[in-house]
This record gives C-alpha cells, structure tokens and sequence, in this order.
C-alpha cells in the first residue's frame, strides 16, 4: 500500500475490492506515524485500540457484503481541541493535561456513525492560539515539506500529518485561517465551512463567533467527502444553522465553469510577498484558461480587519478561557489544600497557561472592562458589519472570490516566535472570511517548489458548493 499516492476514494475502491482490510490499512498508518513522527511531531497521542476496533468492525461489515459508508475504515486524525469521550484533550495547553473528556463532540459522533478509524490526536497552537504551532505547550510540529520551516498553524499538527501520510485526512478548526494556513503551507486542501454549518458542539471553545471545525485532506474530492460526513443541524449548538441540512450539489464542470470569480484588489497590496503574488496570478491564468471569467471587486474595510479581529478574539478568549480555574477540568496547584480559593485560581492560571493565553486574556479582560467597551469592543464589532457589508455588495457582482491564504511562504521555526504581530499578520488575508462567518476553501497554487505557496476561494454563506465546484475544476485542470 502506497500511502503517498492514496486519496480517500482511492482507499475505498481498494477497500471494497479487497485488495486491503480495515485493519491492514490501520495498522500501516498507526506504523508510519510510530516511525515518521518522530521528526515532524504532528500527534500528541495515538489512539490505537479503539482505532483498531473501528477497522475490525469495517472488515466484518465487508464479510457480511454491507453497504459502506464513504468514510468507513478511512484513517483520520483529529486535533487536539475536539472531544473524544474518554479521551485526553488538552487543546495544546498544560491547564488541560490530565482532562478527558466525558462527552464525544458532535463531529466526533458523526465520525463513529459513519466508522471512520480515529488515529489519534494532533498537536496546535494552545488553545488554537497561534499561525505556526510552535506556542503549544507540548512540542512543536514540523512541515513535512521542510522540517526547518513551521507546518502553519493553529492547525498545524492536523495538516502535517496529512501532508506526511500520517493520516488520510484530519479535522482542524479555524477562528482566523487556522485550516486555511497549514493546509497551504503544507500543499495541502483546507475547508473552512460557514459558520454554523458544521457543530461546534464538543470543540473546545477559543473564540465562539468565530471558531468553526472543517476539513483537511490531499485533494478537494476528499475535503468534501469529509465535510459532508460532519456537516448537519445540531440543536445543542446555538449557532447551529438547519441550512446545513440542505444537500450539497455534487460536482458538475458546467456550472464550475459559469462562477463569476471576483479578484480584490486590496488582497494584492505591499507586504504581500512577490513570490506568493507570482504563484496566485498563475492559479488565475489556470481557472481563466479553464473559461472562468475574473473581474475585480472591491473590499474597502479589509485594511481595519486584523485591528478589529485582535480586539473581538481576545474579548471572547477571556470570557471562554475563565472557566479554567483549577476547580474544574483535572488542573489543580501543588498545596492547593492550604491555599484560598483566590490563591488557587490565580497560581492554577499562571502556571497552566502558556504566554499567548495570557496575552489574549490580558488584552480582551481590558477591552471588555468599564470605560473601554465602547472605545474597543463596541466599534470593532462595528468594523466587523462593515466587511460583512464588503463582501455582501462583493457577492451581488461575483460569486467567489479568490485571494492569498497568506503574506509569505512558510517560515523558518524560532524566525518569527518572539514577535506577535509579525505572527497575528500571518492571518491577514484569512481572517476577513471568519469575521464574515464565511465559506474558504484552501488550495495548492501551480508553484510548489522549493516550499508550497496556497491560495482560497471564498464563497457566499451556505454556498460551499460553489468553492468546491471551483477547486475541483482548478485541480481538474493543474492535473491534466
């Protein structure tokens, strides 16, 4: 079995000719990761018995002639920050490590229905905190494609181990581009959904309105076979939208070849590195040689979205990440007995913090504080209707827009660790598509060598059809 050259639906066709079992199949990842993540570091943990369970059942429903599943037997990882029940999640951070979880998250039930083999859980950025996961408070991931060079993040340890055979697929999240990143920092595919359109029911919360679970995979075929296994209405999550139980369109080359593709001029400005504007001008000669039309648009207030995204994100990480009190959740200080409630929260949360969970909590308790609400918080929510507004106005002449995922190429680890902002700008041209709670789709450029240079495809709400319709074509055609 050659992992490097296997796709999802590759998997299944062998799997059901019998030219693999389930288990054969899970114990040949489960041995690449024992031997290939040494270096890259992209789990925190395997989870083998139950993985191993999940395969013998797919290989007795086989026997028995059942019909499969489009995910069944199929090897998946899953970051660190969704629930397993009876499994550790420590969403990257100390504060979490002897956590586990008593619950499964809705897209880890949806999983198990559809018996996806779960290999274990992927490293991140503490808390999804992060664009190269290196602030984990574990170890730091690796990019497969260079292992001097980080693998992108929060989603980090999710992307690696797909771009590395580790995995065939995995589950991230994104609050800002953390699918969208490492999915085109490593060459990879990366979905993130519209908001509500997949549960974030189970995920460890980092910022509510904006966190959403979505996809990883080796191509767009398999990001969307994963995303419709997880998709769905689920009434324990708020946020949860019944249009997610609307069919999603299968892919058709006429109607990918009729979308209007909009080109923002304000993604193509100065600090955007030439070579990642090169690589992304070849993506759009590729989608017009194809008959794709491209017209400009324009998106006015993305120059204010990273000031505004920096003042909401920390506001909800304070508000989330204050259930962590050395109470709840398996964390307690040594001598917490003979100290008081005020001394074990504070001693709990300096301790099992990280720096970058400290500085967003720090950053959003003051912004969210009397006298500052309306200074911050309340105009960057304003600032937030406003590029909901761009894109909207964008929408009614276009019905996709393409972009970079981000400024540079992948950088080198320790190059940017000490300097925030130069890592918060990593998500400039992502986080636009969170504020608005809009689709993305993560794709490889033509140009992947020496290091691989992505770009997205950005869609209306609910219309994930359409990006994946696009980047099927775009894939079907750098194919050929």
């Amino acid at each position: 079995m050659d992992l490097s050259k296997l796709t999802i639906s590759e998997f299944q066709k062998g799997l059901r000719a019998k030219e693999w079992s389930a288990t054969e199949a899970a114990q040949t990842y489960l041995g690449a990761i024992e031997t290939g993540d040494l270096d890259i570091k992209a789990y925190l943990r395997t989870l083998p018995e139950s993985a191993l369970q999940t395969a013998a059942t797919v290989d007795q429903a086989i026997a028995a002639g059942e019909i499969l599943e489009p995910l069944a037997g199929v090897p998946l990882a899953l970051k660190d920050n969704i629930l397993v029940e009876g499994e550790i999640a420590t969403a990257g951070s100390k504060i979490l490590e002897n956590y586990r979880a008593a619950y499964d998250a809705h897209v880890v039930e949806k999983l198990k229905a559809a018996r996806a083999v779960i290999l274990g859980k992927t490293n991140l950025d503490e808390f999804a905190m992060g664009t190269s996961t290196e602030n984990s408070a574990y170890q730091i991931t690796r990019n497969p494609r260079d292992l001097e060079r980080v693998p992108g993040g929060s989603s980090g340890g999710s992307a690696a181990a797909v771009a590395a055979d580790m995995a065939l697929g995995a589950l991230g999240s994104d609050t800002g581009g953390s699918i969208r990143q490492p999915a085109s920092f490593c060459g990879i595919v990366g979905l993130k959904p519209t908001y509500g359109s997949v549960s974030r029911s189970g995920l460890i919360a980092m910022a509510s309105s904006l966190d959403q679970i979505g996809s990883l995979a080796k191509n767009v075929s398999d990001a969307r076979l994963i995303f419709e296994a997880i998709r769905g209405y689920d009434p324990a999550d708020a946020s949860s939208s019944q249009q997610s139980d609307e069919p999603l369109a299968p892919f058709d080359v006429a109607e990918a070849k009729n979308l209007v593709v909009g080109w923002p001029e304000e993604y193509f400005v100065q600090g955007l590195n030439p070579q990642v504007g090169a690589a992304i001008e070849e993506a759009r000669r590729v989608l017009e040689k194809a008959g794709v039309k491209v017209k400009s648009v324009a998106l006015p207030h993305t120059r204010y979205a990273l000031a505004a995204y920096y003042i909401i994100v920390p506001a909800e990480v304070s508000a989330n990440l204050a259930r962590f009190d050395g109470i709840r959740y398996e964390r307690r200080t040594r001598n917490a007995e003979r100290e008081t409630l005020k001394d074990v929260y504070f001693r709990t949360r300096g301790e099992g913090f990280g720096p970058e969970p400290k500085r967003r909590i720090i950053l959003g308790t003051f912004v969210l504080s009397s006298g500052y609400y309306d200074a911050y918080y309340a105009k960057a929510q304003a600032v937030r209707n406003l590029i909901r507004q761009d894109f909207n106005a964008a929408f009614r002449a276009v019905d996709v827009i393409m972009a970079p995922v981000a400024p540079n190429p992948p950088f080198k680890i320790g190059e940017k660790i000490n300097d925030p902002l130069a890592l918060y700008l990593e998500d400039v041209f992502t986080l636009p598509v969170n504020m608005a709670g809009l689709p993305g789709l993560a794709l490889r450029t033509p140009v992947q060598e020496p290091l691989p240079i992505g770009f997205q495809l950005i869609g209306r709400h609910f219309r994930e059809a359409d990006i994946l319709n696009l980047g099927q074509l775009y894939e079907n055609q750098t194919a050929a």
